[in-house]
């Protein structure tokens, strides 16, 4: 998502416009989602050891080997193929005119999670059916990660982007991080009956949410980049902490595309939950109450994270580094870790209702003389 928003903000401001120039700016931030995906794919294994460490789990060194070897592969497989899909999409994009904005991230976004998930599955069933070779996971393992260096050095002719892996490794790591405790609530809560339907609505509500403010975001990071320096804010934009009806309701273009986006926030999650519906009937619930609870909870997590884009970009901006590669990774972690929150919370609440109105209609009946 960092990437795509990187090259929308490259084709806006025209610096793909030069064929030479273009090359070395693809090629180079290739190179540096590769390294991000290898180094970020070992830290996402060794957190999920961590997490299920906390969950009392027993700790098997053939699973270990599994894990770290799939996530690695998987994390360089996925970064490359999306990191391909996002030089098509964004290209283009401009060659037709349109905002690349409005459709690169949020595809990034989109088809991260099935690619990614899809990726995982058949590595790990792989490694898992020849997990009696114990040479063969350390080995491919190891020979992914001794790409590294070349990576590097195909990043390293342009500066600009060599910065993203000196000083964007902190953003991607506490997004992971705060990403994990959202798994964290997941795994908690998908076994219980009461949570029925959390594991088909997770990625709906983390998904949607994600979408709407890394496009928010990247449309908020070209306009800078377009009409300002690194360090200085438009006049516009001054105050650090805005207030929230000038983010929503006032006639400046980000408050627009804000107002747009948090539109499309209820017909969205209504499509979405009623195609669920059909193909899912047995593991959701059918509660008038849920939905409404649902609904409630999306727009809230949208408000919040809108809100929280338009201040961190400015923030960002101000100490003249890239919102692009800073803001994304902490908007979406938040998103992950909002959206499982609110709707564990929606299937608590609604879970409470119900039981009490079941429970005030037992007494009501019991109370009825024969």
């Amino acid at each position: 998502m960092t990437l795509a928003s990187r090259l929308s903000t490259a084709a806006n401001t025209g610096q793909i416009d030069d064929s030479q120039e273009k090359f070395k700016i693809i090629s180079s931030n290739l190179a540096v989602v590769q390294v991000q995906a290898t180094v970020v794919g070992l830290l996402a294994a060794l957190a999920s050891l961590l997490l299920g460490a906390v969950s009392r789990e027993e700790l098997d060194w053939a699973k270990v080997a599994l894990l770290c070897t799939s996530s690695v592969i998987t994390a360089f497989l996925a970064a490359f193929a999306l990191g391909m899909l996002m030089v098509c999409i964004v290209i283009g994009a401009r060659k037709f005119g349109v905002n690349p904005d409005n459709i690169a991230t949020p595809i990034a976004a989109s088809l991260g999670d099935l690619i990614t998930l899809s990726i995982l599955a058949l590595i790990s069933s792989f490694f898992y059916r020849h997990r009696d070779t114990w040479y063969l996971m350390p080995l491919v393992c190891i020979g992914f990660m001794a790409l590294t260096p070349l990576w590097i050095l195909i990043a390293k002719q342009n500066p600009p982007v060599m910065k993203i892996l000196k000083f964007g490794w902190f953003p991607i790591i506490l997004a992971m991080v705060i990403s994990s405790f959202g798994g964290l609530i997941l795994s908690k809560t998908i076994s219980r009956h009461q949570y029925k339907g959390m594991a088909v609505l997770t990625p709906i509500i983390c998904g949607v949410g994600g979408n709407l403010v890394a496009i928010q975001t990247s449309r908020i990071s070209t306009f800078l980049h377009m009409w300002s320096i690194p360090g200085v804010l438009p006049l516009q934009m001054k105050r650090f902490w805005p207030n929230p009806c000038s983010t929503f309701c006032s006639s400046e273009i980000n408050s627009v595309s804000a107002r747009v986006l948090l539109f499309l926030v209820i017909p969205g999650h209504l499509i979405f939950y009623y195609l669920i519906y059909l193909v899912e009937d047995k593991s959701m619930t059918n509660s008038k109450i849920f939905v409404l609870l649902y609904l409630v909870a999306s727009l809230i997590q949208v408000i919040i994270l809108l809100y929280l884009a338009e201040v961190m970009v400015r923030l960002i901006w101000h100490q003249a580094l890239d919102p692009d590669n800073h803001c994304i990774p902490y908007l979406t972690g938040l998103g992950d870790l909002l959206g499982t929150g609110l709707l564990a919370l929606c299937f608590l609440l609604d879970w409470f209702l119900r039981s009490k109105a079941e429970s005030a209609g037992f007494l009501e009946l019991a109370s009825v003389p024969p």
